[in-house]
């Protein structure tokens, strides 16, 4: 419950802290290119990064391009998809201007994860055919010590981290000369197709953030043949040399696709609709049984994902300013934002009792509906030991059961009542990033609970370890055990507008007279 997730830049090295970038004239180690190089992508969608550069790929065909595997995100993980938004850049040296701008249409991922690093693959089929020359795979594995020209838009630096940097993330392409180092050097283990380990840590050269997917080039007569692809830093711990995906090892996969004698089949996306991202955790927008068309929309996460200062034990927060600096956006059924609301205040939270809170909108109900946004209707029963109920994450609708109903759940300061514990072997869990989600009726509609926090390491009582206190007072503690709260409470102290009234009879929440 405690610990937020922050979202991974994929892009690689995986970006970490961001910390003041010193002037370098990479890649990392390299120079800016003199020329473009008629293959090289630049892949966009989504980006980290100002001039919209995401990945780096290759185009292999005059429809196809090759990226890294953790470069082709969907908000349902899908590894067969049509994309929304996605554009690359082809035959350019500049992000931003030049070359060939094209949509993709779609894309085959190999895998949902990156292991093994080693068919860390995405292809790209381009809306239309473009007039650049691709690049040709190569023949065969490169033996270590192979010389290799390295591609990229990405950091310049292993200290980059502020996106907006041009110094460290130019929208001029650079290249590298560098060698294929023995596997070891990267990678530990010579199992299932391994990786290339290329790059220098005595020299510092090698691919940096954003530079995912980009090629490792060897001499092919008098010109060049694609011997890798970038996947990220070595699992080793080192950030250089950084692990490849050797192309020729995947040449089957790439082949069959692309002669469409070996085309998997599109994924199955599971319905995400209503599904809203509230800071940095989940949520929804719900709406109240009294609730009118005309009133002002509430967003429902948890109290221990409001910006700022946490909710004090036994105390709550009241019509605060919202300090959410993004829009709320509420997905359609396949993920991708259907609209967006912005949260006006912060009406309601509170981690005693219960772990929510209650954002006011600056849309009404109505409006939402016109933009065709999907709002679940609030519960106003309690959940009970044995309660059917869907989890609405990001990407999938796992089915839970309440496995019980636990008369005190405590965490650090805090002590929620009534808080519901999942089938210990329900593929519905909660983990750091899920904070928020929403605990769905089985038909999909009705907001009957909040997910709210797991045993992490096993204590007892400690943040980040909630353990359980029976109505005689025994306390336990499980590692792993998931938990969420009721949200029934928040009915009785609205009062008409969508206004929280703590004064108002029968309300029971933090904070009211009752």
């Amino acid at each position: 419950m405690r610990i937020r997730s922050s979202a991974l830049l994929l892009g690689t090295v995986l970006a970490a802290t961001v910390v003041q970038a010193s002037p370098a004239s990479a890649i990392i180690g390299g120079t800016e290119s003199s020329q473009p190089y008629s293959f090289l992508v630049s892949l966009q969608y989504d980006a980290p990064r100002p001039d919209g550069h995401r990945c780096t790929g290759v185009l292999i065909g005059s429809q196809w391009a090759l990226t890294a595997g953790h470069c082709a995100n969907t908000p349902t993980g899908a590894t067969t998809a049509v994309p929304r938004g996605w554009k690359v850049r082809v035959g350019s040296a500049d992000t931003k201007s030049g070359g060939e701008l094209v949509s993709v249409d779609k894309f085959y991922r190999r895998h949902a994860t990156y292991n093994p690093p080693g068919e860390d693959l995405t292809l790209l089929h381009l809306a239309s055919p473009v007039r650049a020359q691709p690049v040709r795979l190569a023949t065969g594995t490169p033996a270590d010590g192979t010389k290799v020209r390295i591609l990229g838009w990405g950091a310049t630096s292993l200290s980059c981290g502020n996106f907006a940097d041009p110094v460290c993330f130019p929208r001029k392409l650079h290249q590298a000369d560098t060698v294929v180092q023995p596997l070891p050097q990267c990678w530990d283990d010579n199992g299932i197709s391994p990786p290339l380990c290329i790059g220098s840590l005595q020299d510092k050269v090698g691919p940096g953030v954003t530079d995912s997917g980009g090629p490792a080039l060897v001499r092919d007569g008098a010109g060049w043949a694609l011997a890798g692809t970038v996947v990220g830093s070595g699992i080793r711990g080192a950030d250089l040399p950084a692990m490849y995906v050797d192309v020729t090892r995947n040449a089957g996969w790439i082949n069959g696709i692309v002669s469409g004698t070996a085309v998997p089949p599109d994924s199955v996306i599971p319905n995400v609709e209503g599904t809203a991202k509230i800071g940095g955790c989940m949520g929804s927008v719900i709406r109240p049984r009294t609730a009118k068309d005309s009133d002002p929309a509430l967003a429902l996460t948890n109290g221990h994902c409001v910006s700022g200062n946490r909710p004090e034990p036994g105390k709550a927060l009241v019509n605060q300013p919202a300090g959410l600096e993004k829009a709320i956006p509420i997905a359609d059924r396949q993920g991708y934002p259907k609209t967006t609301a912005k949260a006006t205040r912060l009406a309601y939270a509170t981690m005693t009792g219960t772990d929510v809170a209650l954002y006011r909108l600056d849309r009404t109900y109505a409006q939402l509906a016109a933009a065709g946004a999907k709002v679940f209707q609030l519960s106003s029963s309690p959940m009970r030991a044995g309660d059917r109920m869907q989890m609405a994450y990001e990407s999938s609708r796992p089915k839970c059961e309440a496995a019980a109903v636990v008369p005190h759940l405590r965490e650090g300061g805090w002590q929620q009542d009534q808080s519901v514990r999942y089938a210990d072997s329900d593929k519905c869990v909660s983990l750091p990033g899920y904070s928020g989600t929403a605990l769905l009726s089985p038909d999909g509609n009705t907001v009957v609970g909040i997910n709210n926090t797991h045993n992490r390491d096993g204590e007892s009582c400690t943040e980040g370890n909630p353990c359980e206190v029976a109505a005689d007072g025994t306390v336990t503690a499980v590692k792993g055990r998931s938990y969420g709260q009721q949200v029934s409470a928040i009915d009785g102290c609205l009062a008409p507008g969508n206004r929280i009234d703590l004064d108002r009879p029968g309300c029971r929440l933090t904070g009211s007279r009752a």
